[in-house]
């Protein structure tokens, strides 16, 4: 099976140097203080349903404005920019009604990096610039009930899932992502169903891209929402041979340093951090200054931990470009060697020596 040569371009950077992320999309586009006007567009000015808030839906309706998001990243120092399709799934489009359109949000979204890529890179005769296709957590989980009453009763199918991601997949290839980015994975189930869908897509299209994943650790226990510990989680999703693991969002970069040294212990592929810009304040904010970041994860590279380093909520382009200059004089984690005992998950991990 075939690898694209962008994508191999961007794994290549692996093997060189730290590589940067870019950050925040949702909390960028709050800046911009969009309307239902702005979301709706004049193609959907008659919706029956609400679209504020719909991030997505914008790479149809203002593309002009994720675009420019995507751009500052890149001018900020951002190798990889991951397209704007969090939400692009027919599961997570429903609450919209707008599951029709998912096919076309997602290439609306890489055209928009696409664009931004261009720009970047011809400013910058020689600068290669990735688009890592994002693939979000969905609003139905797997794992969990969503009726405290009834615990074995689930909002959606493993079937249902996989063919919502299915349908993403296929777009966002179509549309010619370097990379696919399966990110802020609370549940594992849905997670090893997105992992399932692509590689039932690569078989569809005969070529693959490389294959990042990004857990959150929900809170300071250092466990997923569903239960599992961080090795747990790896031990899960480590059939499926990622190109990179890592942890996002939820937490703040101190936060998270115990799991993103464990991680980098267990590892047989790359390692990736790109945590919050802090915990939320009273306010729903976040007040980590590009500084404060930049301290915690440039001691995250120093230490030998990481391959791939950004941001999540609440961060900026000034904090990416911060995050650059810190890691830019560390080496890259060293991936370490394939594991020779047989390793199982439940909610903790079980090694059979």
């Amino acid at each position: 099976m075939t690898t694209p040569p962008r994508s191999k371009a961007l794994e290549q950077l692996f093997s060189q140097r730290i590589v940067i992320l870019d950050g925040a999309m949702g909390s960028m586009v709050q800046t911009f203080k969009p309307t239902e006007a702005d979301y709706r567009g004049e193609r959907f000015k008659a919706h029956p349903h609400d679209v504020k808030n719909n991030s997505d839906l914008l790479c149809l309706t203002r593309p002009d404005i994720i675009e420019s998001i995507h751009l500052q990243y890149l001018e900020a120092g951002a190798d990889v920019i991951e397209t704007n399709t969090f939400s692009a799934t027919a599961i997570a489009q429903a609450d919209f009604k707008l599951e029709p359109y998912v096919k076309e949000l997602n290439l609306a979204a890489v055209a928009c990096a696409k664009r931004a890529v261009a720009k970047a890179e011809a400013k910058s005769p020689g600068r290669q610039c990735f688009i890592a296709g994002a693939v979000g957590p969905l609003n139905r989980t797997l794992s969990l009930s969503p009726d405290v009453n009834r615990p074995d009763f689930r909002a959606v199918t493993w079937a249902q899932v996989v063919e919502s991601y299915t349908e993403q997949v296929r777009a966002l290839l179509e549309g010619g992502v370097d990379a696919l980015l399966v990110e802020t994975i609370f549940d594992t189930l849905n997670a090893k169903a997105a992992l399932f869908a692509i590689e039932a897509v690569f078989d569809e299209v005969g070529f693959r891209v490389p294959v990042m994943v990004s857990v959150t650790i929900t809170d300071r226990s250092g466990r997923t929402l569903s239960g599992q510990t961080i090795t747990a989680f790896y031990n899960s999703v480590r059939h499926a041979k990622p190109f990179s693991v890592g942890i996002n969002c939820a937490l703040g970069g101190k936060d998270m340093r115990p799991y993103v040294e464990e991680l980098a212990q267990v590892a047989e592929c790359h390692v990736s951090c790109y945590p919050n810009a802090g915990l939320p304040n009273a306010f729903g904010g976040y007040d980590e200054t590009p500084a404060d970041m930049a301290n915690v994860l440039g001691d995250f590279a120093k230490q030998g931990w990481l391959n791939l380093v950004g941001g999540c909520c609440g961060s900026t382009p000034a904090h990416i470009a911060a995050i650059a200059q810190a890691v830019k004089p560390q080496k890259p984690h060293v991936v370490g060697a394939p594991h020779t005992v047989q390793r199982l998950s439940g909610l903790e991990p079980l090694t059979i020596r």
